[in-house]
């Protein structure tokens, strides 16, 4: 499988100063939890440690589970997995929790692994739905199935020497899942604000990082990017496409040295974007009036 290797070999640690809020919002953990599924939880790879919302292990004291607190929220997520990846034409991943009933903030994480699962830490669970409701966790499944798609098809088709690009397209596919109408069908972007401002939270600045997520301000226009694609039905590969072609721009402040000849119907509905998305990723439109945008 096509496969940036370089990356694959990288394992960075990121500091993630939301880790502290999250102790506010923790669920009753002397409520019995869903049926524990091992005793020993596998910790992600190399590979996987470039497709981990936090680049973070799980505790060794951890457990998977089928659940979480209630079966409300086991439903949504459950439900929210079966309609992503029916989105991209695809069966569900093995979706399951992590808890640490000893050290919950250790579960603030979501990790997709290659071999087909997704495993959900209870705390990012609990802190993205008291911070921003359903659609942040909504967001952030629709993040972690983005890295399978890039496991599955051999992307992103552009690489670094960072986590980067990985972790930005993952942040498209996710704006692109919140539009789509047989996705989570949110025309308004303000609509997905409480979804994007939590992924920009856990942007950093340590850009040659090997674990680098990509800063805020590029976060923020990765999920605006990915949301404008949403305007079309695409598949995975093409997706990536589009996403590196005007990405590219958005990065180093330029916009396409040629017109986009695969698809030129995109091109000319984003020509009108693009110097927005040069500003969002510059910072001259800020995270305020990003609030805002149509």
């Amino acid at each position: 499988m096509k496969r940036n290797f370089n990356l694959c070999l990288l394992a960075g640690a990121i500091a993630v100063t939301s880790l502290t809020a999250c102790s506010d919002d923790q669920m009753d953990n002397n409520v019995q939890p869903q049926q524990e599924l091992s005793a020993k939880i596998d910790q992600p790879g190399d590979l996987e440690k470039i497709c981990s919302y936090v680049d973070n292990n799980w505790s060794a004291n951890s457990v998977l589970l089928t659940g979480l607190q209630n079966s409300t929220d086991t439903n949504f997520m459950n439900g929210q997995m079966t309609k992503i990846a029916s989105m991209w034409g695809r069966s569900n991943p093995t979706l399951r929790f992590v808890n640490d009933p000893s050290n919950y903030n250790s579960t603030y994480n979501a990790i997709s692994y290659s071999t087909g699962k997704i495993y959900y830490g209870y705390a990012i669970y609990y802190d993205a739905k008291a911070k921003g409701g359903d659609i942040v966790n909504a967001m952030i499944l629709a993040h972690e199935y983005g890295h399978q798609l890039q496991y599955i098809f051999g992307l992103p088709s552009v690489s670094e020497n960072t986590a980067r690009p990985n972790e930005l397209e993952a942040d498209g596919f996710a704006g692109y899942y919140l539009r789509r109408p047989n996705g989570y069908n949110k025309t308004s972007f303000p609509e997905i604000a409480a979804a994007y401002e939590f992924a920009q939270s856990i942007g950093d600045y340590q850009t040659t990082n090997p674990g680098h997520h990509g800063t805020p301000a590029q976060r923020r226009s990765a999920v605006r990017l990915g949301f404008l694609l949403g305007q079309y039905d695409l598949n995975a590969s093409n997706f990536d496409y589009n996403f590196f072609y005007y990405y590219q721009g958005v990065l180093n402040g330029t916009y396409k040295m040629a017109k986009n000849t695969v698809n030129p119907e995109i091109d000319a509905y984003m020509s009108q974007y693009i110097d927005e998305l040069r500003k969002i990723q510059s910072g001259e439109i800020s995270a305020e009036e990003f609030k805002h945008l149509q």
